[in-house]
């Protein structure tokens, strides 16, 4: 397997760095510990993080996953695409309400990332790269964006009765696994239900119940999340990118990227500039708002 990681900032409380992994199959690798904390936040393709024996949990564009210091794992890659991914590394005492005490074994990725989220990994993800944004700014858009991304993590009173839903946990992470390995694709719910080996009525209940979300705004979310890096570059045809990513049309695309996000994509292009930086922190604050009248 082919890895590059590229470190794109580091202060005293929290370190952001790029990984690509190409991989040669989607055989399981080797069992591998991380020494501090982790939060993964892919750009795109697919990874699975296996923890036990029979118990896994996907990393798509629209998911955060996270690996607990000195706790073993092993990675596959369904599909043998690899992935894209922003790492976070941070400390215990960074986070400590966020965290399980006993080792954070509780924290899955079952929870969508909230919409915000996922625009401001991809924007806080090109403004490390072009290595112009300031320093202070970049930390606290990364602390805010570790915080959510932890909160989406964090497993709810479904994904802890394991030993009555594992079936069902499973069944789901081989439907997001599907999907992640080709989002474009018109997949159908019959073809999706096989996947998960049930019926598809029961495929959309449990879908709906662990996910939050129905199998197609699944769908739709993923093709988004896949298509955010395209739009971000200004050399890219908002068309062309629409029909790559399994939209119709460019007005299709353009009417649900705004469902979704809120803004169209030739806006979000225009977050992406210095000039604008400011304005990821006001996603953040607007996310948090919501999140505490919820």
């Amino acid at each position: 397997m082919r890895v590059t990681r590229r470190s794109l900032f580091e202060s005293d409380t929290l370190q952001i760095s790029l990984f690509e992994a190409r991989p040669l199959s989607d055989a399981c690798g080797d069992v591998e510990w991380q020494k501090s904390n982790v939060v993964v936040l892919p750009f795109s393709g697919v990874f699975s993080k296996h923890d036990a024996p029979g118990r896994s949990v996907i990393g798509t564009p629209s998911h955060a996953v996270f690996i607990a210091a000195d706790t073993p794992y092993r990675l596959s890659f369904p599909g043998a695409i690899g992935d894209r991914a922003l790492i976070f590394r941070f400390g215990e005492a960074l986070a400590p309400d966020q965290l399980d005490r006993r080792g954070g074994g509780s924290l899955a990725s079952h929870r969508l990332l909230p919409p915000d989220a996922i625009m401001l990994r991809n924007l806080l993800g090109t403004r490390l790269k072009q290595g112009e944004a300031d320093q202070v700014e970049i930390e606290a858009l990364g602390l805010d964006l570790l915080t959510v991304s932890l909160s989406a993590t964090r497993a709810d009173a479904t994904s802890r009765r394991r030993s009555v839903l594992s079936r069902r946990l499973g069944a789901v992470e081989r439907v997001k696994a599907a999907v992640a390995v080709a989002p474009s694709r018109k997949w159908t719910i019959a073809e999706l239900a096989r996947i998960a080996s049930l019926s598809p009525f029961h495929l959309c209940r449990v879908f709906q119940q662990i996910v939050g979300t129905s199998i197609y705004d699944y769908v739709l979310r993923e093709r988004l999340a896949c298509a955010l890096d395209a739009v971000l570059d200004r050399g890219g045809d908002l068309t062309a990118i629409a029909l790559d990513a399994g939209f119709a049309s460019h007005s299709h695309f353009t009417a649900r990227f705004k469902g979704v996000f809120n803004c169209t994509p030739s806006a979000f292009r225009r977050l992406a500039s210095t000039e604008h930086l400011a304005e990821l922190r006001k996603i953040m604050q607007a996310w948090r708002s919501r999140s505490a009248v919820d």
